[in-house]
């Protein structure tokens, strides 16, 4: 399977209208609790904790997600970052992400942010984890995040995006 690129590459950052889908917003002092990298034909890759999200079929996990799966889910407060990339990097980024599909949900990752961990770990994924591995994969940032190794939340990857380009809600 294959994708094509553009010479952006789209984020998208929510919250959920569940329990997870509060706390992570809550407990990491943010606005969003989830991101995902959204495809040239608007469907979503990221990394959920739950099964199902996206359809009955859906695996949690890594995985490619309908870009309306967020209506059935209880998606909140949609923000979108479209980052400028050579096509060099888009095809980076696209293809780190595609090896990642099928990789598990890190569920110890809500436990890191007080425990300690390293979130550059390719075995399980959180969704902040797994984009900005991507992005830094493909040399979208300049320089390496500068980051606690436990450590990369929604808010504070957006926060960093932020400051590459406008955020436009969604």
């Amino acid at each position: 399977m294959g994708f094509t690129v553009s010479r952006f590459i789209t984020l998208q950052f929510c919250s959920f209208d569940s329990f997870w889908g509060k706390a992570i917003p809550w407990f990491t002092q943010g606005d969003v609790g989830h991101v995902d990298a959204v495809l040239p034909d608007g469907s979503l890759l990221g990394a959920q904790h739950e099964a199902g999200l996206g359809g009955p079929d859906v695996p949690a996990g890594v995985q490619i997600r309908p870009a309306n799966y967020g209506d059935t889910s209880g998606m909140t407060g949609r923000i979108r970052v479209p980052l400028p990339a050579t096509d060099g990097q888009a095809d980076t980024f696209w293809s780190f992400l595609q090896a990642q599909i099928g990789k598990p949900y890190d569920v110890t990752a809500i436990e890191a942010f007080i425990a300690g961990r390293n979130w550059h770990d390719p075995d399980a994924w959180f969704c902040s984890e797994l984009i900005a591995a991507a992005l830094e994969h493909a040399g979208v940032f300049p320089y390496p995040l500068s980051s606690p190794a436990n450590r990369v939340t929604p808010a504070s990857l957006l926060l960093v995006c932020s400051a590459l380009a406008e955020t436009v809600p969604a």
